[in-house]
């Protein structure tokens, strides 16, 4: 059965990019671009894994992470601009289970979803 990945992203550019890469990966990808929808998307517990930013509109990437956490054990990997220690272990404290910093490589991040998926 093909994987779902949810993305949070305000970004289409990279949003698309994201999606793009994982479905040509094999995986089944959704974006939003809104962190009050994203969480409303995450907590319905229908997600294989959740890549999010942390600067959002709505809700920032840290409430999301910390929500979906009270509720679910799916792996949450966080994808931002901001790369100060404080943010990551920031990120980390909250409940992602691991931090990307943009830019990034699409093939990283495709390695670090299959290897969350399959622990």
């Amino acid at each position: 059965m093909m994987k779902q990945v949810l993305i949070i992203e305000d970004d289409l550019n990279i949003a698309e990019m994201e999606r793009d890469y994982l479905q040509l990966n094999g995986y089944k990808a959704e974006i939003v671009q809104d962190g009050e929808l994203g969480l409303k998307m995450a907590l319905q517990g229908i997600y294989d894994v959740i890549i999010v930013d942390l600067m959002l509109p709505g809700k920032d990437g840290y409430e999301i992470t910390r929500e979906v956490r009270k509720k679910y054990e799916i792996p949450i990997i966080v994808v931002s601009a901001r790369s100060e220690d404080i943010d990551k272990i920031r990120g980390l404290d909250y409940g992602a289970d691991d931090y990307l910093t943009k830019p990034f490589s699409p093939s990283e991040l495709t390695a670090r979803i299959k290897s969350h998926i399959n622990r």
